[in-house]
């Protein structure tokens, strides 16, 4: 059987867009940035945080009509979440969460409070496969040394991980992106990936390509501050792209990727964070199952063809003994047809004859009942794994193959991309 269409990839991106407008360095042409370098690189999910003006993700999604026609805006708060997702599969079902707690509403130069710090859900199909997507932003570290939201991220990353286990128990894929606002081993970190089970991409990438470490903030970006990044001489890493599979599907990231500072041919990055892209791979393990099935099919199929040899030789042994017993009473019958004969054999060894008989034919019929018992059994297993099998196989019929990440899909002749939009 071909093992082909039992994996499929899956390319994921996340960006801190930092789109606070007049307070943002040169905002639209970054926009204009993301939207060209996200249609020629046609991501699977893309996942943005800090989309603070709803018109500049209704720019995108006109733009990104073509490349990623399926999309979300995550409204909360007073300006908004600033969650978006852009995504080349439907998305079914959507669901936003806003964390209890989310800094101060006096520490107004900070701004976390008032913008409605929340996770965003979003049920796509890939093909058979159920995929949950969260992107989320935390609020932000301001100090560390004495970092006095450390208390309202932990509940964040509490609330976080509550919410994606109770949320995902049905899924096939997890993802999860976004600026976290912590460092790899800070303790929200560490309790969101071990409560849900979530690998972080860079930790589990066979492959990386970008800045030392994984950073996403770094030095080398013009829009940050290095009094900022003071503690920290090359940067931090806060943004990440989280997955985990199920027990139908099996999630690895063949590469790990961030943006490194300013963009090529332009004179600034895309935002003050770099972004992030992970290239996973899908296996579903339908395919193995097949074959442990049709294995064990096989097995059964030897276990019937033993029960039927089995219950023939009982039939046989039974019939040799009834004839043997109708033998024994023709000769027992002997004395009584032709009168005056005496019995040709001594009566204890009648007896004890007689008596094997019985016990020859009780044995066999009993063995038959056994053996009659055990092919029902086997003949029930072996069907129902045969519809298994058939089942299965048409489950891996339908698990969708991986395509070539750069096709260019256009939209129907006549209509303009902004046309081309089931979804928002």
């Amino acid at each position: 059987m071909p093992r082909q269409g039992y994996s499929v990839g899956l390319r994921v991106f996340s960006l801190n867009c930092w789109g606070i407008h007049y307070l943002s360095k040169h905002c639209p042409q970054r926009y204009d940035m993301i939207g060209d370098m996200l249609c020629k690189e046609e991501h699977d999910i893309v996942l943005l945080q800090e989309v603070w003006s709803e018109k500049d993700y209704l720019s995108l999604k006109q733009k990104l009509g073509c490349s990623h026609p399926h999309s979300h805006y995550f409204k909360s708060g007073v300006i908004g979440s600033g969650l978006a997702i852009f995504s080349k599969h439907r998305i079914h079902d959507t669901f936003l969460y806003r964390y209890s707690l989310n800094g101060y509403p006096y520490m107004a130069h900070h701004g976390d409070w008032f913008g409605g710090k929340a996770v965003g859900m979003a049920v796509l199909k890939i093909g058979s496969l159920t995929a949950i997507v969260y992107v989320t932003h935390l609020h932000a570290e301001y100090c560390r040394d004495k970092d006095s939201y450390l208390p309202h991220r932990v509940v964040q990353s509490w609330e976080l991980q509550q919410f994606i286990r109770h949320t995902s128990a049905g899924a096939d894929v997890v993802i999860l992106g976004g600026d976290l606002n912590m460092h790899p081993q800070d303790l929200g970190n560490r309790l969101l990936r071990t409560s849900t089970g979530l690998r972080d991409s860079y930790l589990e990438t066979a492959k990386f390509d970008g800045c030392e470490d994984g950073m996403t903030l770094i030095a080398d970006n013009p829009f940050i501050s290095k009094k900022d990044l003071a503690p920290f001489e090359k940067g931090i890493r806060i943004d990440y792209i989280m997955f985990k599979g199920s027990s139908k599907v099996a999630i690895y990231c063949d590469l790990m990727s961030t943006t490194t500072g300013s963009v090529p041919e332009h004179p600034f990055p895309y935002s003050d964070h770099e972004a992030l892209t992970a290239e996973l791979r899908l296996e579903t393990h339908v395919a193995e199952l097949v074959d442990i099935v049709t294995e064990a099919r096989t097995e059964v199929k030897v276990g019937l063809h033993c029960a039927e040899r089995m219950r023939y030789t009982a039939t046989r042994t039974g019939v040799m003994g009834l004839a043997l017993l109708f033998l024994e009473l023709a000769i027992a019958a002997v004395p009584w047809l032709a009168l005056g004969a005496e019995q040709p054999f001594p009566r204890t060894s009648f007896y004890m004859l007689a008596a094997l008989c019985f016990a020859i034919l009780l044995t066999t019929f009993l063995l038959y009942i056994f053996y009659t018992m055990e092919l029902k059994s086997l003949q029930g297993a072996e069907d129902q794994m045969r519809l298994a099998v058939g089942s299965l196989q048409e489950k891996l019929r339908g698990f969708p193959l991986a395509q070539p990440h750069n096709t260019q899909r256009r939209p129907p002749e006549g209509l303009e991309p902004s046309a081309f939009d089931p979804e928002e």
